[in-house]
């Protein structure tokens, strides 16, 4: 690649990234100092406290967003992936794998990600709302018709989703740039009217407006986290952009204009203070309230649409690492494999943040449980840094403890304020991530007790091979392929075939498919052929847990490597289990009965891996748990 396609390539995915990466952080202006002012707290609107507030909003995105996150957190990549999962499962590779933190690092990566599903239903609805309440600085009548148009537009977002966003994806970056500019020029507007605002910069500010106002400043900083909210995201998006156009629209785009349009805020509340009712909208005067409407629904949108599919990719990737039951997955786009769609999430989804919008009513109630979710998301990543930086890269002990120590006590500081709205709208998220929590943990608990059970009953494969050629059944014309499990025996479908209907085909293959914990196997590694005699296979497939679980595929591959497959002349026998609770099982009851439930709402293995249906022969099993 020349240097011009290099520099036009990154300039691209610059441009991608301020869309798609820094759509949630960029809405944040809509609503933040709204919340912070908030009557409730009963902060004092004088120009100390401005200064105080601007202060702490433009230290929070220096020291959160751009020290840690985009300069330390970016780094920690599992192979070019980033995002809660990622760096859990490099977090516990780097740890040696019966260590005593194995178990320890899987639940606080759990925690993270269902923290981050709380953020994701919060985003959407306060975005939205945050939005359309523009409408009631322009005419105050509007404002009974606030919520409707949030679940309106809320739905509309929802119901194309199947689509995908091939189509309308390439207009995210310009819109989100021309949204920066357009905070920029008004943050530039209003400091010229107040240059004091300017001094804000000076970190005494922050720390003096903290002192001074003690209680009421811990309160009011719980509001001020809403200014780093979508933080989270621009490391979910790194495999998706690559670190250094993430890093770029950050330091060149994103972080001056929302610095200079906080600034501007300020600066207008100390000029004007009855602007507070809502200072985003009052920036420019009555004559821009309605372009700016449109203009924030239209950025708020874009924001909810990150979210939304970053929810799909974190829910791929916990059924990839055995965290979530088979679910359909459907492919949106026939270039960009990323690009899915997942109906159950969607539409669960949808009704969760419905509620969140009609049930809270506005964006200065939803700000609290807002906060929650995201500082929770925020302190699990520093956790999983440090064993990152202490075990795969080996850095000195002082370093990792010092480097992470910093911002885990900034975390913990942030999410103590935030966990003060425990009663006022916290405990949505926390309500969100509790029970996706239980539903995670009891999935994989299920799945090892399923697996014991197996262990227990199963009949080594390799002595079962031996007897059964000392005097071979019949063998009938085509290629029978059996799914088998990691580390499974002789796979219960071919025993049933056997025993029902005495028979074995010309060719056998098992077939067990390995979900590595790295997002990503190359090609040439995926696939692995071991011959087993008699005319029988071992095809061992390995997948990271990005990787698209396409079984036609690798079998056509398969030919590469001298095991060619005839699909009209292939039949695959899978073992449908039917998990039943046992008295005195591994599980709480009502763990075990969740499990059940689970299981057999789970989509098939045929399905998930994309196997012909007419191809498929199922047979019944039964395991107790």
């Amino acid at each position: 690649m020349t240097p011009e396609n290099k520099k036009s390539s990154l300039a691209a995915l610059t441009l991608a990234a301020v869309g798609i990466v820094y759509g949630d952080i960029g809405t944040s202006p809509l609503y933040t100092l709204r919340a912070v002012f908030d009557q409730e707290h009963g902060l004092p609107l004088h120009q100390a406290n401005i200064m105080g507030v601007i202060s702490l909003i433009f230290w929070a995105l220096t020291i959160i967003v751009s020290l840690k996150y985009v300069t330390l957190v970016l780094r920690a990549d599992n192979r070019g992936e980033g995002g809660i999962m990622a760096l859990m499962a490099l977090a516990t590779n780097s740890v040696t794998r019966h260590s005593r933190w194995s178990y320890p690092l899987l639940f606080i990566g759990v925690v993270g990600a269902t923290m981050f599903y709380g953020d994701s239903v919060i985003t959407p609805a306060i975005s939205v709302l945050g939005a359309i309440e523009g409408l009631e600085v322009a005419a105050p009548g509007m404002s009974h018709y606030v919520v409707p148009l949030a679940v309106v537009v809320l739905v509309v977002l929802y119901s194309v989703q199947r689509h995908g966003t091939a189509g309308i994806g390439r207009f995210f970056g310009p819109v989100m740039l021309v949204w920066f500019l357009a905070l920029a020029a008004m943050g530039i507007i209003n400091i010229l009217e107040a240059p004091v605002i300017l001094n804000a910069l000076n970190p005494y500010h922050a720390l003096h407006f903290m002192l001074a106002n003690k209680m009421l400043a811990f309160v009011a900083l719980g509001a001020v986290v809403l200014a780093i909210t979508g933080a989270e995201a621009l490391y979910a998006d790194m495999g998706h952009f690559g670190r250094k156009p993430i890093r770029m629209a950050w330091f060149l785009i994103a972080y001056p204009a929302l610095t200079l349009n906080y600034l501007g805020q300020g600066g207008l509340l100390i000029v004007d203070p009855t602007a507070v009712e809502n200072p985003f909208f009052h920036q420019l005067g009555t004559w821009s309230v309605i372009p700016l409407v449109i203009l924030s629904t239209m950025a708020a949108v874009i924001a909810s649409q990150a979210t939304i599919s970053g929810t799909y990719s974190m829910t791929k990737q916990a059924i990839a690492l055995g965290l979530l039951p088979r679910m359909r997955i459907m492919h949106t786009s026939e270039s960009e494999i990323g690009q899915i769609y997942i109906p159950a999430v969607n539409w669960l989804q949808l009704v969760v943040v419905l509620i969140a919008v009609i049930g809270f009513g506005s964006s200065d109630e939803l700000a609290g449980a807002y906060g929650i979710a995201v500082t929770a998301t925020m302190t699990m990543t520093t956790i999983l840094t440090f064993f990152v930086t202490r075990y795969r890269w080996h850095l000195p002990l002082w370093v990792c403890l010092g480097a992470t120590g910093f911002f885990l006590t900034i975390d913990i500081l942030l999410f103590s304020s935030t966990a003060l709205k425990l009663f006022h709208g916290g405990w949505f998220p926390l309500l969100m991530g509790l029970t996706l929590l239980i539903l995670m943990l009891t999935w994989k608990r299920g799945r090892e007790l399923v697996f014991q059970n197996l262990q227990k009953h199963a009949i080594p494969l390799e002595a079962f091979m031996e007897s059964l050629f000392v005097a071979p059944p019949t063998r009938v014309p085509g290629t029978a392929i059996f799914l088998r499990g990691e580390s499974d025996g002789v796979p219960h479908a071919m025993l049933h075939n056997l025993s029902h209907n005495k028979v074995l085909h010309e060719r056998v293959v098992f077939l067990t498919v390995h979900i590595r914990e790295e997002p990503w196997v190359a090609p040439d590694e995926q696939i692995q052929i071991v011959d087993l005699g008699h005319n029988c296979y071992q095809l061992n497939i390995h997948y990271g847990f990005k990787d698209e679980a396409d079984i036609p595929d690798i079998l056509e591959r398969s030919g590469e490597l001298g095991l060619q497959f005839e699909m009209m002349e292939t039949s695959f026998f899978i073992a449908r289990q039917t998990v039943i609770s046992a008295p005195g099982g591994g599980m709480a009851p009502w763990r075990e009965n969740l499990y059940v439930a689970m299981s057999r709402n789970a989509r098939s293995a045929a399905d998930y891996y994309q196997i012909r249906t007419n191809r498929v022969i199922e047979l019944g099993t039964q395991i107790e748990i």
